[in-house]
């Protein structure tokens, strides 16, 4: 059972990343942040808008002091949003993960599309993969800086 899990992200500072589908690059950005964006099966809206204006509001580039205290919007980077339905699974027993708490593919991809149009509308380009094909991730992380966002217990 799914135990309150909302909306996760696994944001990474790059200075370059990018997702092919196919052998053709489908979304690219230099400096800016990676975002793998996990859907649960009790998302709502509110959880993608709180975790759009986080992503863009975090402080995690470098100011003039050295000091992370700057937003990809304060840089003037890019968000290279992916979908990633793996970030809900669980591998308690066994050793084949279950992804019984990850959405099904057609809320997935509403509640992913609904995160990348509010990321949109807070103003950094925004590239993105494709939903539900096999995409091939690369990027050059910075520093490295990883985080994990989740919606649970906003505010």
């Amino acid at each position: 059972m799914l135990q309150n899990k909302r909306m996760k992200l696994v944001v990474q500072r790059v200075k370059a990343a990018s997702v092919e589908v196919e052998g053709k690059i489908v979304g690219e950005i230099g400096i800016g942040l990676l975002v793998l964006v996990g859907v649960s099966r009790e998302d709502t809206v509110a959880d993608g808008a709180y975790l759009a204006k986080k992503t863009v509001n975090l402080r995690i580039f470098d100011d003039d002091a050295g000091q992370m205290n700057r937003s990809v919007l304060d840089i003037g980077g890019a968000v290279l949003a992916v979908s990633q339905f793996t970030l809900y699974g669980d591998c308690k027993k066994g050793n084949r993960p279950s992804y019984i708490n990850a959405a099904r593919p057609e809320k997935g991809l509403q509640f992913y599309e609904e995160y990348v149009k509010e990321l949109r509308g807070l103003g950094p380009q925004v590239e993105t993969g494709i939903f539900q094909t096999d995409m091939k991730v690369s990027l050059i992380n910075n520093g490295p800086v990883t985080l994990i966002l989740e919606s649970t217990g906003r505010q």
